[in-house]
């Protein structure tokens, strides 16, 4: 079974190809994804890399957890299930009611 991992404090010039280089040295890298800002198109610094098995992936963050990759100390650790954010995407919300701006015959 693979496992997920989370790898933050990338530099922004850091590829997908560089990720898999570094973690190569560990064991079988199944899957790469630097996260990239929709907006803008640009890296968002952190991505995930996806190990074979749970013994690769802790071999990967016992040797890249807080190892320098383009000039910047590595956050690497199992990847967590993204947590749910109360609220949605904020902004204002209108509800109805209030004066209502329908005709009344009455």
């Amino acid at each position: 079974m693979s496992t997920k991992l989370f790898v933050g404090n990338l530099s922004f010039n850091t590829t997908e190809n560089d990720l898999q280089d570094a973690f190569a040295a560990h064991g079988t890298v199944v899957e790469t994804n630097l996260m990239m800002d929709r907006m803008s198109g640009r890296p968002r610094g952190f991505g995930f890399v996806t190990m074979s098995t749970p013994e690769e992936a802790q071999k990967a963050i016992e040797a890249l957890n807080g190892a320098e990759l383009d000039g910047r100390a590595l956050t690497v650790n199992i990847a967590r299930p993204r947590e749910e954010r109360p609220g949605g995407g904020g902004g204002r919300r209108e509800f109805g009611g209030g004066r209502g701006g329908g005709r009344s015959r009455y």
